[in-house]
């Protein structure tokens, strides 16, 4: 019997790399199921590759699978996840395994999906199928743990930002600009690579931003849009309202007249009525469990000192990057403090200085 503890090869550790960008390239966007990498290879010449498609189906597998041009009978297929077994809206992917007469499979990590975990390793062996697993697996495992975390909790991952000058605001009426063009890349970055954003009104109407991305060619990736809005104070001539549709915007609200509801469902904007605290505050786990029944998988929350705060206290967080810039923001109209430093540092231990190449600017990565 093939086990984990069996050695693999240079090549094996190639091929596997090579899924594994397949799978972190795609990241962010397979909706509710997770991102996975697959290579198969014969006579030891890669002869298809395959990715999950975007919103999660068909699999990585099944894509590999139909993309070869050539016989499949005797090739060996590396995947990052344990291929799945069940039948859902597509087949299963041991079937077609199975089906292509490919001799052997080597997967990086075991699903935690009940309906998947371990059962596809005993199917294929019963089939005569080679199988090994474990390939990758400290790397592999750390790139899943976004997927796990949600399987487990059902609940997005949430990572959280802030932008900081050197004397400590976060904004200013009359110098708005915190960081430089470098570090406003990663923040796009971010925003492709997470399928929903979370603001507060305030934010929105004192910034006006667009919450999109904008690198090149990646647009269209941009995250789904998410307001809290206790009683709908949005500024219905913002970017985002004005750009507004039901499946890329969402205002949670507690407390509002008809006219109002109704001005901001003409604009075709998902409005979702959410409980509130006495101090006026959303229960923010509620709201990322409704998320997580609509597909948000990795949420990224853009907020300002008050809500910052708030999820800081709660520990909502997974992770947080705090950008620090070395430019002083103007104090001669209004402005505001990040007061939550000493809270960041408290909640979360660990601390990484990503050394990114973003000139007199810098990103450090606080986690659990």
């Amino acid at each position: 019997m093939s086990t984990k503890k069996d050695k693999f090869s240079s090549k094996d550790k190639l091929y596997m790399e090579i899924a594994l960008k397949l799978a972190v390239s795609r990241y962010g966007h397979t909706g509710s199921n997770p991102s996975v990498g697959c290579v198969i290879v014969k006579n030891d010449k890669i002869i298809s590759i395959g990715q999950t498609s975007i919103n999660g189906r068909p699999h990585a597998e099944f894509n590999a699978i139909k993309s070869s041009i050539e016989n499949l009978r005797g090739s060996k297929m590396y995947v990052t996840l344990e291929p799945c077994c069940h039948h859902g809206v597509t087949p299963p992917c041991t079937d077609l395994i199975i089906k292509s007469k490919i001799s052997e499979v080597i997967y990086s990590v075991s699903d935690i999906d009940i309906r998947v975990r371990n059962k596809s390793f005993k199917i294929l062996k019963s089939k005569k199928i080679k199988i090994r697993k474990g390939l990758l697996e400290e790397k592999v495992n750390n790139f899943y743990s976004t997927y796990f975390f949600n399987r487990k909790k059902k609940l997005p991952y949430v990572t959280g930002k802030i932008a900081v000058s050197k004397n400590n605001l976060i904004y200013s009426k009359l110098d708005r600009k915190i960081t430089n063009a470098r570090a406003d890349k990663f923040t796009h970055l971010l925003r492709y690579k997470n399928d929903s954003l979370m603001i507060s009104y305030k934010t929105l109407n004192n910034d006006n931003p667009k919450l999109n991305c904008r690198l090149k060619g990646l647009k269209k990736y941009s995250p789904r849009r998410i307001i809290l809005d206790n009683k709908l104070n949005t500024n219905l001539n913002s970017f985002i309202i004005n750009t507004a549709n039901k499946t890329n915007t969402i205002i949670f609200y507690n407390k509002a007249s008809k006219s109002q509801i109704l001005n901001f469902r003409k604009r075709g904007i998902n409005l979702i009525f959410s409980k509130i605290d006495n101090q006026g505050r959303f229960d923010i786990k509620i709201l990322l469990k409704r998320l997580y029944k609509m597909n948000c998988r990795n949420v990224l929350i853009e907020g300002g000192d008050e809500l910052t705060n708030h999820l800081l206290k709660n520990k909502i967080f997974n992770k947080f990057y705090l950008y620090k810039s070395n430019k002083k923001l103007s104090k001669k109209s209004e402005y505001l403090y990040f007061n939550s430093l000493d809270l960041l540092k408290q909640k979360y231990k660990k601390k990484i200085n990503l050394k990114l190449n973003l000139g007199n600017n810098k990103i450090t990565l606080y986690k659990n």
